[in-house]
């Protein structure tokens, strides 16, 4: 039908005319109520973010004379962060004269891996960025 005829139709039953394919040949057109329409799809959205997962970059600070038992519980954490499915990224901050000694701060970075390595992979390997020495790990996938 022509657009008038359609406009007419949707005029006469209280309700609105909305295209569907404009640029169809000829364009298809549903005469609905465009409020109740709009409230679906605001809520199918809503349903749909509920649904989704952001996954978050948590952060575990060590220091390069961190204890063995220190190490370990921090690294019973960063495995509670992987099976939320977050990321984790390690940082092993120096400060004053320790700076000059990184490659102690490198041993623990290695020794945190080494620990996590059954739940973890490498995503960014380790770089020192200023006096922060910085690793990103991420869950392994499970088969």
């Amino acid at each position: 039908m022509t657009r008038r005829q359609a406009l007419d139709k949707a005029y006469e039953e209280e309700l609105d005319l909305l295209c569907v394919a404009p640029k169809a040949n000829p364009p298809v057109c549903k005469i609905i109520d465009y409020g109740k329409y709009r409230f679906q799809n605001q809520k199918k959205a809503k349903e749909a973010k509920k649904k989704q997962h952001v996954i978050e970059i948590k952060e575990i600070q060590l220091t390069p004379q961190i204890g063995i038992h220190d190490l370990e519980i921090k690294a019973k954490k960063a495995k509670e962060f992987f099976e939320e499915g977050n990321k984790v990224r390690v940082v092993v901050r120096f400060r004053g004269r320790q700076l000059s000694h990184t490659e102690v701060g490198e041993e623990v970075l290695q020794k945190f891996i080494t620990i996590v390595q059954d739940y973890s992979q490498i995503e960014k390997q380790p770089v020192l960025e200023g006096r922060n020495l910085t690793v990103v790990l991420s869950a392994k996938k499970l088969k």
